[in-house]
């Protein structure tokens, strides 16, 4: 095989086989990749220089969870009851009226698997918050949830979304995706949903006509292999989505950092490498090409290396992030406000539009 004519391929937006996406990771030079992504970026969001960012809050609904992700510090088992938390509808309020005053409009909600924590629960809960708040957008839950939330009320996956949606959620985040490779979730996620369930759940939600995000987090010791075949079970995911609907409206990769984690302790080091995420930022925005959007993650590789991103196939640089904890409690400390954002995108030589979570101009 030859990299610049699988490159020349991958810039005619004809999709790669499994083996040349593999070969392009491995052998291809940094430089030819990114330019080659960007080229892909270009043609599909075209030549206008934009990139978008968002004002959202990331709330944790609870900590309680029994997955036992072994790259997870901010968890707590169900009998540490000494730790645990459930967000009370007060500490919602105060969360969401900062996140309005800033400019906001949607509301991130994860939650571990708590095993009280039922369909009524949240039912609940989104009808209140949209109650009090109506026009926030309520980007909540994820596959390992909406799996947990159906074993625990006796429902099967359709019935748990369509109730959902009738309370108030209008998009499904791609949490807990991790890797999507059975037998290796669990071994760092032994309770967690398997692959074959979180791509069910997202298909249904496609088939339901909702929005939704995809993740891949890297750097837990899965192969490269791995990583090419979760965004090849993507892009075919993305492929089946009903005519007229969006499906994932994007893609985030990320290195998780495992300082402090069970996994760390086991010998796993997640250790960052601005030129490794370039390349799997690069390589996910010439195998999807069926999504629109590729978004950075500068909460985990840092503004400078985020703006490079927006040279190798990104076009989207996410929320400023008003509140995260999860990642926070592995010890990674960036920060980013509105303003801090802007000048973040225009000094990468963008012009920064801020937008919903349908990717539209605000």
């Amino acid at each position: 095989m030859n990299t610049d004519n699988i490159l020349q391929k991958a810039i005619r937006l004809e999709a790669l086989s499994r083996e040349e996406a593999i070969y392009i990771y491995k052998y291809a030079d940094t430089n030819a990749l990114a330019d080659a992504a960007n080229t892909v970026r270009s043609k599909i969001k075209g030549e206008s220089g934009i990139v978008t960012w968002q004002i959202d809050i990331n709330i944790n609904i609870t900590n309680v969870c029994i997955s036992g992700c072994k790259f997870c510090n901010f968890h707590c088992k169900p009998h540490q009851t000494e730790k645990h938390f459930v967000t009370t509808i007060e500490q919602y309020k105060q969360k969401i009226e900062k996140l309005i005053s800033l400019g906001g409009d949607q509301v991130l909600l994860q939650g571990g698997l708590h095993p009280k924590l039922d369909l009524s629960y949240y039912e609940d809960l989104f009808r209140e918050l949209k109650g009090l708040f109506p026009n926030v957008k309520l980007h909540a839950l994820g596959p390992p949830e909406i799996v947990h939330i159906s074993k625990i009320s006796g429902c099967d996956y359709e019935q748990t979304l369509t109730r959902l949606m009738a309370a108030g959620l209008d998009s499904l985040p791609g949490a807990g995706a991790e890797i999507l490779d059975t037998d290796f979730r669990k071994r760092i996620s032994p309770a967690k949903c398997s692959a074959e369930q979180w791509l069910e759940v997202m298909a249904l939600a496609h088939r339901l006509g909702m929005s939704t995000s995809a993740t891949m987090v890297y750097g837990l010791d899965e192969t490269l292999e791995m990583r090419v075949d979760h965004i090849l079970k993507i892009k075919e995911l993305q492929d089946r989505r009903p005519e007229g609907t969006i499906g994932f409206i994007a893609f985030i990769p990320w290195i998780f950092s495992t300082t402090n984690t069970v996994i760390e302790s086991e010998g796993i080091s997640a250790k960052f490498s601005p030129t490794e995420y370039l390349r799997t930022l690069a390589i996910s925005r010439l195998l999807l090409t069926n999504i629109d959007n590729i978004q950075a993650s500068w909460l985990t590789v840092g503004r400078e290396t985020a703006q490079v991103a927006l040279y190798a196939g990104a076009n989207d640089l996410g929320s400023i992030m008003i509140e995260e904890n999860v990642v926070a409690s592995t010890g990674l400390a960036n920060k980013m406000d509105s303003e801090g954002m802007q000048m973040t995108i225009q000094e990468a030589g963008f012009e920064p539009k801020l937008r919903d979570q349908l990717y539209r101009f605000r």
